[in-house]
């Protein structure tokens, strides 16, 4: 087989499997700051629909709903606060909400009862939506202005 390698398009079998092989992981390691279906924004969580259940939103924590789009917290019994899953830092879809809200991709860490960040890289606040409760249901309200 010459240079060209068996296609004769100038690149070889080993340097064609190396390629693939890093664009497989680079694909692996990106997906963790979110994803094109996710978007940027809770566009598709239309207010005044139904986004969580109170029984799925433990005190002192919270979920992420809406296809990943947003945050439901509960810092104390009956609180109920909705924020943008989308870290203003680099655009990554935050996954995990424990004592406070964690984005994965770069460590910020955000307080679950005003969405300021708590540890960096992060320097925004994460954006806040009103919410309501009719006996189980938290409703999306309306996106707060700063």
């Amino acid at each position: 087989m010459g240079a060209g390698g068996a296609c004769g398009c100038g690149i070889s079998r080993r340097r064609m499997i190396g390629a693939a092989g890093a664009a497989g992981a680079a694909a692996v390691g990106l997906s963790a700051c979110g994803n094109a279906e996710d978007g940027p924004a809770p566009q598709d969580a239309v207010m005044g629909t139904v986004i969580a259940r109170t029984e799925d939103v433990p005190v002192g924590g919270g979920t992420v709903v809406i296809k990943g789009k947003l945050v439901v917290t509960q810092p104390e019994k009956g609180d109920y606060r909705a924020y943008s899953a989308v870290c203003p830092h680099a655009g990554c879809t935050i996954q995990e909400v424990e004592e406070n809200i964690h984005c994965l991709c770069h460590g910020s860490e955000f307080d679950i009862a005003t969405g300021e960040p708590l540890a960096g890289p992060a320097t925004e606040p994460l954006d806040r939506f009103e919410v309501s409760v009719q006996g189980t249901d938290i409703t999306l309200e309306r996106a707060l202005e700063d």
